[in-house]
């Protein structure tokens, strides 16, 4: 019984999985504005596992229990239907969330290896916001005319050819893994007091 309440999510989990994920979106946010430059848009998969693997690790060092990273997962989805990049992200965030939980769940809640290697996974909704693009091209092209214009919108569909779209996956991967490390390095104080080596 007294296992079960441990591993039972508390309040203050909860609260920790909402500012955490407030804080990373609020950062990946940011520099998804980037994507304002058509150049730099498929860039994001480099820049947002990467970035947002700073604020993801240091809420690592608050999970000890099953569930909050696959919140976080979802939340991240659910945010990215809402601001129109289609159902994609959170169908992945909730494949990519139950992979990241299991990932670190393996590791005890203490592996700073498989933290890493769950940042990387994790940072795969990032990659789902291209899904849109690559499987609903002409739509997807449309619909940004006004927004952006068509010199944008002409640009980025050369730039983005169909083959492009498992490079994507294969960089956010890695560029995850290197987010995590960098993550890892940036808030070594924080892991060694979590216990994470």
């Amino acid at each position: 019984m007294m296992e079960t309440n441990t591993n039972k999510l508390t309040g203050k989990d909860l609260i920790n999985v909402g500012i955490y994920s407030a804080i990373y979106f609020v950062i990946v946010f940011l520099v998804a504005m980037l994507g304002m430059v058509p150049i730099l848009y498929p860039m994001l998969v480099v820049f947002c596992p990467i970035i947002g693997g700073i604020p993801f690790m240091l809420f690592l060092t608050k999970v000890k229990k099953s569930g909050m990273i696959f919140i976080m997962s979802i939340l991240m989805g659910a945010l990215m239907l809402v601001s129109g990049m289609g159902i994609y992200p959170l169908i992945v965030s909730i494949f990519s969330g139950l992979i990241s939980e299991l990932i670190y769940r393996k590791g005890n809640y203490s592996s700073a290896k498989m933290a890493v290697l769950t940042n990387a996974t994790f940072s795969l909704w990032v990659w789902a916001c291209f899904l849109l693009l690559f499987l609903n091209r002409d739509s997807y092209m449309a619909s940004r005319v006004e927004s952006v214009g068509q010199d944008y919108v002409t640009t980025l569909n050369n730039l983005t050819p169909n083959w492009l779209c498992p490079v994507l996956l294969a960089v956010c991967f890695v560029c995850g893994l290197i987010g995590g490390v960098l993550g890892k390095k940036m808030m070594a104080k924080h892991f060694e007091k979590a216990g994470i080596a």
